[in-house]
């Protein structure tokens, strides 16, 4: 297995656990445990927008929100990735089908892990970001971008598990 194909592999992981989530109503999509800020729908939404955010300037292709806002319907707020939300504004982030959440979140993670098959060694060791000490490679930045929608996704399930049990 070279470079291209594990990056590849891994950023497609989240969509099985994604995937395997309990079917849920849009009652517990929305909830908020133990008052967290974040619901699950939050969650898989966040998942995918930073995806899409942080690929597009990469790829220099259009973000795919541009064909999902309309159907998640979430205004300006939906636009943005979710970094920084008030507690009440990650509350506003409301997504009553579980399979549209899930529909995006795939279409992210699978245009990531299609771009990363692309890539040579040469490519994911260039510096593409030097606002960060050290400064940021392709590479690294795939790891990043990977693991939160890994760490976010592990988050919903483990929500999801709470709310079913």
């Amino acid at each position: 297995m070279d470079t291209p194909e594990i990056f590849s592999t891994f950023a497609r992981l989240p969509i099985s656990s994604a995937q395997n989530l309990p079917q849920l109503t849009a009652e517990q999509l929305n909830a908020h445990p133990a008052g967290h800020p974040n619901s699950i729908a939050w969650l898989l939404w966040h998942s995918s927008r930073e995806v899409d955010a942080q690929l597009a300037p990469l790829t220099g292709q259009a973000q795919l929100w541009d064909e999902y806002a309309e159907r998640f319907d979430l205004g300006e707020l939906g636009a943005s990735v979710g970094y920084g939300h008030s507690s009440a504004e990650a509350a506003r982030i409301k997504v009553n089908d579980q399979a549209l959440l899930l529909e995006y979140l795939e279409a992210t993670l699978t245009a990531l892990g299609d771009y990363a098959s692309t890539l040579t060694p040469t490519q994911l060791d260039e510096v593409i970001d030097r606002s960060w000490d050290p400064a940021v490679t392709r590479g690294v930045r795939l790891i990043s971008i990977i693991d939160d929608a890994i760490a976010h996704v592990a988050q919903a399930a483990y929500a999801a598990g709470i709310l079913t049990a």
